[in-house]
């Protein structure tokens, strides 16, 4: 959106809450369409020095059984690829693009509401660093703040009925069965992916039927883990591999 404005002549006012890397267990893989997208927006060197890897497809499990299936690359006359790597670190270098636009201004600080005038949203009213009260307008106003976002209770109420949580768990110094390749593990009761995101990590996603994610702290999800049928195949074969624990 922001190189976009910057080709079009407009400018992009920018407010977030905390401009640090973060660290979370969601879009940390580039499917190969997404990529070639970057390719078009001339921001494929986003995924430069991040220690991405290369995905030439998806390897599939069940019962005993596997299947390889790669992305169709014959029609390219260049190399492409799809991406994983940690989400953080994609995040800082579409935000350092971002900002050495001309038409970009970046500011922390936090979004309390939106500024409504007869049923049109005319920009939001943030509080900065210091603490200030401010208004911001623009003829368009775009809320994409994740889904920990508190602004959409002011534009719909909708139900939510939470059903699972995915646990994260990121597997050091381990060699997955296809060199890059996302493995999908359709186990019982829950699938499982396992995905390289750095020349030595392997992140490995379990979804897991509880409606909120029991404590690491207390030593809950340690002992449900282990009983937990997504579980002992993990511990099984990652025995001896140092494990951390992210939730989301």
């Amino acid at each position: 959106m922001i190189k976009g404005g910057n080709k079009d002549g407009h400018r992009v006012y920018v407010i977030k809450r905390d401009l640090t890397e973060p660290d979370r267990i969601v879009g940390e893989l580039l499917q190969l369409g997404g990529y070639l997208k970057l390719i078009e927006l001339r921001l494929e060197d986003c995924v430069d020095e991040i220690d991405a890897q290369k995905v030439l497809g998806y390897a599939l499990f069940k019962d005993g059984k596997n299947a390889k299936l790669s992305y169709p690359l014959e029609k390219f006359n260049y190399d492409v690829f799809g991406r994983s790597f940690h989400n953080g670190c994609f995040i800082q270098r579409m935000r350092e693009k971002a900002a050495s636009l001309s038409n970009a201004l970046f500011v922390k600080g936090i979004v309390t509401s939106l500024l409504e005038e007869n049923g049109t949203i005319k920009g939001v009213q943030y509080k900065n660093k210091a603490g200030e009260e401010i208004q911001a307008y623009a003829p368009l106003t775009i809320v994409c703040d994740g889904c920990f976002l508190n602004l959409r209770r002011s534009l719909c109420s909708p139900k939510v009925d939470i059903l699972s949580c995915f646990v994260g768990l990121i597997l050091e110094n381990f060699e997955l069965p296809f060199p890059n390749h996302g493995h999908f593990v359709l186990g019982d009761p829950s699938p499982i992916l396992f995905n390289t995101i750095s020349s030595t990590e392997v992140r490995c996603l379990v979804n897991v039927p509880e409606k909120r994610v029991l404590s690491i702290t207390n030593g809950k999800m340690a002992n449900y883990s282990k009983d937990y049928g997504g579980f002992p195949g993990i511990y099984e074969l990652y025995v001896g591999h140092k494990l951390r624990f992210i939730f989301y």
